[in-house]
């Protein structure tokens, strides 16, 4: 959503690094490169300016001058603002003290609200909530149904008593105030906790919309009213929101399609123009795609400076504590690393989402957007497809997977011999690896180990001797380095033989054929 604004932002940034001080025309030249990126990413013109205006003063002010890094300084206060213009603080729903909590979602049509309403649900079952929805969409045809079927992916219950259109030709039927209202008396009685009301929506802003949608307000006197608007929308998101406030005077903001190529200007514009803070965001086609909008964090997205804490909580939410707890007994107890662990540990990753959006959420992911946008989610399944293709002793015990075994594997998973062979060179550079790491030693080509994780990670007092002889004799230090390399013990410095004859084996000295008496046998 916000690659465009996040090249041209981080090229920017680029032109202040290694400077030590920053002039008038430094922080000018910075400020029209920001100005020309929100620009094109369709922001709004009158937040446009404010934020610039802002930008400039402070990056002219004593805290970037006197700043002992001045471009990380302007970075820091760029991210600042983004911030505030995002609503500042994270905004969470408001629940009812009694009885159960009424969410309304309205918005033009094809804003994604019937899905987004499933997701919603989603999320608060996933929160412990016990939602439910009530479609109140009857004059798009086959909305309910929609609905429906949405609900059934979610695992949230429905409440339709009406059918609704069918097809461009029906008239509606039922009356979605009525049904909203009824909607909201059936969840007290079954004890749900959540009503999500899904409202009829236009092609465009209407008086009758407006009407209908302010009449379902008054009847169920919702707890939140959430505007559901497109973010690839541009600059027509400003006309809409203002129009949506003035109508049903919403509470939040939910950006929908926030995973599209569209520039995002509708993120930065909404919530500047209207005051109304940026709640959740839909972030793909599955019903898990569903975020709640944290503004730091999508600062630091454009920024290119990561979401680490979303990946964070992710994993919080997917992975297995006693699978996790398993990895780590076997890690520092030095047990090799298994096909069957890497199995495990593929299906834990599988379970948090789309791999290419985690990776995007790492720092620094600009500079590898290409290879993002190269990556094939199939691959994961390929490899899957090969391990799964082994038997359980293969698994365990790789070193036994010769030629043969491997074409066995290729033919079996449907991909080519030299796949595999990949892959098995892959997994054992990850053994070798691994297996550094729990001795202490730490990855190499980066600087030293983890203290106190295996023999290999105890401090040792003084520089460890080199093994092996230093004697001037030639003769002599052919012997000592050949004893060394059979795991004998070399002779002690002021003997000729060593300092107990019985130690020594006179195969290996090479003796002339009955000297061995002389050695005290």
């Amino acid at each position: 959503m916000f690659n465009s604004l996040s090249d041209r932002l981080t090229a920017t940034f680029k032109n202040l690094r290694g400077k030590g001080r920053l002039s008038e025309a430094d922080v000018d030249a910075t400020v029209r490169e920001i100005r020309r990126a929100l620009l094109e990413a369709d922001v709004a013109v009158p937040v446009v300016r404010e934020f610039t205006a802002i930008v400039k003063e402070r990056a002219l002010g004593a805290e970037v001058s006197e700043a002992l890094n001045p471009g990380q300084q302007v970075v820091k206060i760029v991210n600042e603002e983004l911030q505030n213009v995002l609503g500042g603080e994270t905004r969470r729903i408001n629940l009812a003290k009694t009885g159960p909590t009424v969410i309304m979602l309205a918005g033009l049509q094809g804003a994604g609200k019937t899905t987004l309403a499933g997701k919603l649900g989603k999320w608060l079952t996933d929160q412990g909530h016990k939602p439910v929805l009530v479609a109140s969409d009857l004059q798009r045809p086959n909305a309910v149904t929609q609905l429906k079927v949405v609900g059934e992916r979610a695992g949230v219950s429905v409440f339709a008593p009406e059918p609704g259109a069918t097809s461009e030709s029906d008239d509606p039927t039922g009356d979605p105030v009525k049904v909203a209202r009824d909607g909201v008396d059936f969840a007290r009685s079954k004890l749900y906790d959540v009503v999500i009301v899904d409202t009829a929506g236009r092609l465009g802003i209407d008086q009758a919309l407006m009407n209908q949608a302010r009449d379902i307000r008054d009847a169920v006197d919702p707890d939140e009213v959430l505007f559901v608007i497109d973010a690839m929308i541009g600059q027509d998101a400003v006309n809409t929101a203002k129009a949506f406030d003035e109508g049903v005077d919403f509470t939040g903001v939910v950006l929908s399609k926030l995973d599209g190529d569209a520039r995002g200007g509708a993120a930065l514009s909404v919530r500047a123009v209207t005051g109304k803070p940026i709640m959740f965001a839909s972030t793909g086609e599955g019903v898990s795609d569903f975020e709640q909008f944290h503004p730091d964090r999508m600062a630091s997205r454009i920024l290119d400076m990561g979401d680490v804490l979303t990946l964070i909580e992710q994993a919080e939410r997917q992975w297995d504590k006693t699978e996790a707890e398993r990895m780590a007994k076997k890690f520092t107890d030095q047990e090799d690393f298994t096909f069957e662990d890497f199995l495990a540990q593929m299906q834990q990753l599988r379970k948090m989402g789309s791999m290419k959006k985690m990776l995007a959420m790492m720092p620094g992911a600009a500079g590898m957007r290409e290879q993002l946008e190269n990556f094939d989610e199939r691959e994961i399944d390929r490899v899957e497809a090969i391990v799964r293709s082994m038997t359980p002793h293969e698994r365990v015990a790789p070193k036994i997977i010769n030629g043969s075994r491997r074409a066995r594997i290729a033919r079996g998973s449907g991909v080519t011999v030299s796949e595999v062979n990949q892959l098995m060179e892959r997994f054992a550079q990850a053994q070798k690896m691994m297996k550094r790491l729990a001795s202490g030693q730490g990855v190499p080509g980066m600087p030293g180990g983890i203290p106190g994780m295996g023999r290999g990670g105890a401090a040792k007092k003084g520089k460890a001797k080199k093994k092996g002889s230093r004697s001037g004799n030639p003769a002599k230090r052919a012997q000592e380095q050949a004893a060394l390399a059979s795991g004998q013990k070399p002779a002690a410095k002021g003997s000729a033989f060593g300092a107990q004859g019985k130690d020594l084996d006179a195969e290996s000295l090479n003796l002339p054929k009955g000297f061995e008496k002389f050695l005290g046998k």
